[in-house]
């Protein structure tokens, strides 16, 4: 598979405006009154795909029930800045989910951007901006020397072993947002530059840093989906692993080398091989997700191909806010496209060794 050139625009007709709307609908109906957006009707809530949901609706001009969701994450902020891994109705979900996660908690930045970015709110900004900075000094408490970032804090308050390369390159996209947010409220972050130069050095350049993940293929496109890895490397990375992962036709395995594509993955890729400047690569994985799509406009987790067996037997908000906000960006979003582009986020400053 060849990765050496950018490709002329994406042809039109990734979702209907009926679909996206049908779609956008569905995910309103799974969030609760309180602004919550669980995994499906009954299931826990965790920050990040909180905010992914929120960010689709916001592609979709669903922008109350976005910031309904934003206003949850500020009431439920811990006084340290952090969120817990998992909620249920009326607080942690188990005992085990008052851990917080680094990427859970610096994801929140960028969809307060991308909020921004959609409503040119300012009192919505200027109401959220002192939630994304508490969550960004929690978060780089947990960065290490080598510029990754510790994973997780466990429920007894110390710092668990190891640094996930997914987790890093996601919370460097969240750093690079919140210093825009700090642009515009005219208030400099010197320190977070130079952590967000020493985070995405870590991803580039420093695979050993991270505990070995490289069955999954979130590790594989995440770092070029999170802005990190741009340009000829990202043609490069996408193309090293394209046959292990993507199957012709039906998407892209969650892990080498099972027979289970998953919806949330292959949107996911899709919106990366956007980024990387591959607008038909990126149609073709989306358009694999059709056999994935309900009735109702929701999306099937996944599929296990060699049994032609949907499973699990779920329908995850999270699938469909990934499908809705990679067909935003193929389509023209100008909010999405900002910040998955990467283009104009501040990039830090780089580190002074290697």
């Amino acid at each position: 598979m060849a990765f050496g050139h950018r490709e002329r625009p994406a042809p039109a007709g990734v979702l209907t405006a009926a679909e996206t709307a049908e779609t956008a609908a569905a995910i309103g109906r799974v969030q609760r009154t309180d602004g919550g957006i669980p995994w499906f009707r009954g299931h826990h809530l965790d920050p990040w795909d909180h905010v992914e949901a929120a960010m689709a609706l916001d592609a979709a001009g669903e922008h109350d029930r976005a910031e309904a969701a934003y206003d949850w994450l500020a009431r439920h902020q811990n006084d340290d800045g952090s969120w817990y891994a998992a909620y249920a109705d009326d607080g942690p979900a188990t005992p085990a989910d008052r851990a917080a996660e680094t990427n859970f908690c610096a994801y929140p930045a960028v969809g307060v951007y991308h909020h921004w970015l959609a409503t040119g709110d300012e009192a919505f900004r200027r109401r959220m901006t002192p939630v994304v900075t508490a969550a960004v000094e929690f978060v780089l408490r947990f960065q290490r020397p080598g510029g990754e970032l510790g994973w997780r804090r466990d429920p007894d308050g110390t710092a668990a072993p190891g640094a996930l390369l997914t987790g890093s390159a996601s919370a460097h996209h969240a750093l690079r947002c919140a210093l825009a947010l700090a642009e515009l409220a005219g208030t400099p972050q010197p320190d977070w530059e130079l952590a967000a130069g020493r985070l995405g050095h870590a991803v580039r350049a420093h695979p050993e840093r991270f505990l070995d993940k490289s069955r999954y293929s979130m590790d594989w496109y995440y770092p070029v989906l999170a802005g990190t890895v741009r340009g000829a490397a990202a043609h490069a990375r996408l193309a090293a692993r394209w046959d292990d992962f993507v199957v012709p036709g039906l998407g892209v395995r969650c892990v080498h080398p099972n027979p289970w594509v998953t919806g949330g993955e292959s949107a996911e890729l899709a919106l990366a091989l956007w980024a990387a400047g591959l607008p038909r690569r990126a149609t073709e994985i989306l358009r694999c997700l059709a056999r994935l799509r309900t009735d109702d406009g929701m999306y099937w987790t996944g599929y296990v191909y060699a049994d032609d067996a949907i499973w699990p037997e779920e329908r995850t908000t999270w699938t469909a806010g990934a499908v809705l906000l990679a067909a935003a960006a193929l389509t023209g979003d100008h909010a999405t496209r900002t910040v998955f582009s990467g283009a104009t986020l501040p990039t830090g400053l780089p580190p002074d060794c290697c």
